[in-house]
């Protein structure tokens, strides 16, 4: 199964207390990270001549492709993290958006598109076809002197694509969605929504031991994709929320598999019900 991921690469500057670390980073490298696996998988990125070399070489040894386009500058973060959930984000630097013309049309069997600081710019989710899948969050955030803040959007382009992610608060930004065939709607380590072609659904992450939950949103989003492009929906979903909590427990791709599919067994799933529906009961 091919795959092709397009988003910003990240530098990404990690402070835990008196400790700092620097690695890579960006939705599009979790995406990636996490169908390896899986998928011949391409990432589609803007980064500097600077980027690391080491970092680019340890995707490739994973089998990841990586397509560089130029860009004077990285997109670099700093996530300075206050518990294991919370963290407060800055943007330190910005590498240049795509242009249309740049993401042409390639035969894939998913793609992603990932952004994290407005480098996809709406044409492109209107000219792609296929199965397409996209976080929300970089469409929706917002840059003011190194803060990074929220900004509400038209959402009416989510009707193009197959899947769509947003956080809670990303998704209280979305004016006027169109919601993609499967909306998913996560709330951290607490109960999300999925919209499944009008139809909500209460899930339930797995509970495990997690040291860190970078990445989160971006491995589910990519997990979700790659199984409901063969499963149906409530299959692909359990499997996607306990595929991502064994990512987040073990910081690796490789990992159980045949346990994170049992697993998913135990993924607590259920139905919203209208006015309607429960006053009919």
């Amino acid at each position: 199964m091919k795959c092709i991921i397009i988003g910003h690469l990240t530098h990404d500057i990690i402070i835990r207390g008196n400790i700092k670390i620097d690695r890579i980073g960006g939705g599009a490298y979790y995406s990636a990270l996490v169908l390896s696996p899986f998928c011949d998988v391409e990432v589609i990125t803007k980064v500097s001549k600077s980027f690391s070399r080491e970092w680019l070489g340890g995707l490739e040894e994973k089998g990841i492709k990586v397509t560089v386009l130029p860009s004077k500058e990285t997109t670099t973060y700093e996530l300075r993290y206050l518990d294991g959930n919370t963290r407060i984000l800055k943007l330190l630097a910005k590498a240049e958006p795509f242009k249309p013309e740049e993401i042409t049309h390639k035969k894939a069997d998913i793609i992603i598109l990932n952004p994290v600081a407005n480098e996809i710019p709406i044409e492109v989710v209107k000219t792609l076809k296929g199965f397409i899948s996209l976080d929300v969050q970089g469409f929706v955030r917002d840059f003011k002197d190194e803060k990074v803040e929220f900004k509400k959007i038209n959402a009416s382009f989510l009707e193009r694509v197959k899947v769509a992610h947003a956080d809670v608060n990303e998704f209280k930004m979305l004016i006027d969605p169109k919601l993609p065939e499967v909306m998913l709607i996560s709330n951290g380590a607490d109960r999300g929504e999925a919209i499944y072609k009008g139809i909500r659904y209460h899930f339930e992450p797995l509970k495990m031991p997690v040291v860190e939950t970078t990445g989160a949103g971006d491995s589910f989003l990519a997990y979700f994709s790659y199984f409901y492009k063969q499963f149906p929906f409530m299959q692909a979903l359990k499997k996607a929320i306990s595929f991502t909590a064994f990512f987040l427990k073990h910081r690796t791709p490789f990992f159980d598999f045949d346990e994170a599919t049992e697993n998913s067994k135990n993924v607590e799933v259920e139905k919203i019900m209208t006015d309607e529906e429960t006053s009919a009961r």
